[in-house]
């Protein structure tokens, strides 16, 4: 029998997701033979949770570029944009290019688009006459503030009510799982171009 909220039944395949006895019963994957009951039930909980933010920063993703008229690319270079004018940090096409993970001719598309949309402009670098500084427009800025950047800045508020002890060990955590999830070394990963 299944368990109701709201009047609508609960899904008990969706609620054991991240459960480790669900995912992995034969322990083929994971040892968790020194773990308690609590402890496996905690780690679960806590999976849930990561995978809980996860789907909430792409509601916030997908409704950000649903009102810029933007893909992901494209707000990602505005961020960086937005940073840089902030810092009065010079941004160039190379830099954009690099940071993106993108082809220069990608980047002079990605430019292209967001020029044409009034999103950014293109200057002569103050210190290479040859080359492009690319600055955010005021209105773009503005608008990416006062919307996207309000609403991603509500995770400073949950980070802030932590102690100093709470952040380093979150910090720590999430670093480690990010080493431990990494793609360095996964041969199933690669492209095949190496």
């Amino acid at each position: 029998m299944s368990d109701e909220r709201d009047g609508v039944p609960s899904d008990p395949i969706a609620a054991s997701l991240y459960e480790v006895d669900s995912s992995d019963p034969r322990s083929e994957l994971v040892d968790r033979s020194g773990l308690s009951p609590e402890a496996i039930g905690q780690i679960g909980r806590l999976m849930a949770s990561l995978s809980a933010l996860r789907e909430v920063e792409q509601e916030v993703s997908d409704a950000s570029q649903r009102y810029m008229r933007l893909s992901a690319q494209d707000m990602r270079a505005l961020h960086y944009l937005i940073v840089a004018k902030n810092r009065a940090e010079v941004a160039t096409p190379g830099m954009l290019a690099a940071h993106l993970g993108i082809s220069a001719a990608s980047t002079t598309k990605l430019l292209n688009r967001l020029e044409r949309g009034g999103h950014i402009v293109r200057n002569v670098h103050p210190a290479d006459r040859r080359a492009f500084a690319i600055e955010v427009t005021r209105e773009t800025e503005v608008s990416a503030m006062q919307t996207v950047g309000r609403q991603q800045s509500k995770r400073f508020h949950a980070a802030a009510r932590l102690s100093p002890e709470e952040r380093e060990t979150v910090i720590r955590f999430l670093d480690d799982m990010a080493a431990e999830l990494s793609l360095e070394g996964a041969e199933w990963a690669s492209d095949g171009t190496e």
